[in-house]
């Protein structure tokens, strides 16, 4: 949980960082947004850290060499720092569940939320209580003859940000995924439905992964 929120804070610094850098460049002398503009977030990051000033520079020109500089510096530094946040959270996870990283769409992040969330056998008593939990249990919605459930703003909302993300994943990558989506929507379910159905199938599967590997060892 520390490594994520710590992550978390990193990334959202890192992201302040190149807006801030950004901003510089709009505002810069001519003769240096000319060179700045049109470079990515990450090349124009890496580009103003080696920036130089020079005796020939004029006085605004050096201030805004000096602060872009300092920005970008700070936008890597907390890149490198969320990388080696990441590499810890992955060898916790490949340590305690590596299950996890086995399923499709599961990265190193998404693992690590879930297994935050679930925390321990015995904690969450049933795959239900796991859905609920997570924001994707189905809430009837139904109005006369039609029958449908709606969207579930409830839960942990990092875990349900999680799940979505897999099974965006999945719908891109997994074959099998795919094949249920395509039969899915021919049954008239819209891409929506789906991916609530799919996320629902989802933290399924993976609290019983997790409650089996932890029954195992």
């Amino acid at each position: 949980r520390v490594l994520l929120v710590t992550r978390e804070a990193a990334v959202v610094e890192r992201t302040r960082a190149l807006d801030a850098l950004q901003a510089l460049v709009v505002n810069a002398p001519e003769v240096l947004r000319g060179r700045l503009r049109h470079l990515s977030s990450d090349g124009l990051a890496n580009r103003c850290a080696r920036l130089r000033t020079g005796p020939a520079q004029s006085l605004e020109q050096r201030a805004t060499i000096v602060a872009l500089r300092s920005t970008a510096r700070r936008a890597l530094a907390c890149e490198a720092e969320a990388a080696d946040l990441v590499s810890a959270l992955e060898d916790i996870v490949t340590q305690e569940h590596p299950e996890l990283l086995a399923e499709p769409g599961v990265g190193v992040i998404t693992a690590a939320i879930i297994l935050n969330a679930w925390s321990h056998p015995g904690r969450i008593r049933s795959e239900a209580a796991f859905a609920m939990l997570a924001g994707v249990a189905p809430i009837p919605a139904s109005s006369g003859q039609t029958v449908r459930h709606r969207l579930n703003r409830a839960g942990d909302r990092q875990l349900n940000r999680a799940l979505h993300t897999i099974v965006l994943s999945r719908l891109q990558h997994d074959a099998e995924t795919r094949a249920y989506a395509a039969r899915r929507r021919a049954e008239g379910r819209t891409d929506r439905e789906i991916r609530r159905c799919l996320k629902r199938f989802t933290a399924r599967r993976l609290y019983r992964l997790l409650e089996d590997g932890a029954q195992a060892a």
